[in-house]
């Protein structure tokens, strides 16, 4: 298992790469795979693309997905610390959300991929699998808690390797390092937008645990 590339391949989120052909993804992130019985790659806007999802299942119906979700709030103020660190962000975060749909709209075409400012949307987990619980069967499919990453992470690295079906290696799960260097800021959420956020997540967050059952614990 190698670390992820940087930057991420993005392959079939982009237009222009995606227009590359499948053997052109294959020869530039895969080369230098050889013989190994697994491979992947970790783009992490996949997830918000129903495009992605759709060429994914045409050109790799067999593949097996991964997707990490973060508790939605948390996440949501994650993405904005992450965007004001790297100065892209000059709003505080409550007017920042409220900005949020008018800024979608017109977002320049340097940032129609990257969309820095899709705090609140980027956590609307059920939205978003519905295309791939359409492309891909369930089994396929792995869908685990960003929590899990700190609180049990050589749980959750069994975990994967199993999916993925490669022999089990706890121990690649330390000195997992920082996830996120904005969050070491210690610069809290306001509450009043901390209880926006909740009141706006909770039927989204009550339709994904519907779709996924018991077996993904819901954040309390």
């Amino acid at each position: 298992m190698a670390k992820p590339v940087k930057p991420e391949p993005k392959f079939f989120l982009v237009d222009h790469l995606y227009g590359r052909g499948i053997e052109y993804y294959a020869r530039t992130w895969f080369d230098a795979a050889g013989d190994a019985p697994v491979a992947g790659e970790k783009s992490t806007d996949y997830l918000e693309s129903a495009a992605a999802a759709g060429r994914i299942g045409r050109d790799l119906p067999r593949v097996k997905l991964i997707f990490i979700l973060r508790e939605p709030v948390s996440r949501a103020y994650s993405n904005y610390l992450w965007t004001k660190m790297n100065g892209l962000e000059t709003e505080d975060f409550e007017t920042a959300i409220r900005l949020e749909p008018n800024r979608e709209r017109a977002l320049p075409e340097r940032l129609r991929y990257a969309r820095p400012f899709s705090y609140v949307s980027r956590g609307m987990y059920a939205h978003m699998l519905c295309p791939y619980f359409e492309s891909f069967p369930r089994e396929q499919m792995l869908i685990v808690r960003f929590e899990d990453i700190i609180d049990e992470p050589r749980r959750l690295a069994e975990r994967v390797q199993r999916f993925v079906g490669i022999d089990v290696r706890p121990h690649d799960a330390d000195e997992l390092g920082v996830i996120n260097p904005a969050e070491g800021r210690d610069v809290e959420m306001p509450d009043a937008v901390r209880r926006e956020l909740e009141s706006r997540y909770a039927e989204p967050n009550r339709e994904l645990a519907r779709m996924l059952g018991p077996s993904f614990p819901m954040w309390t």
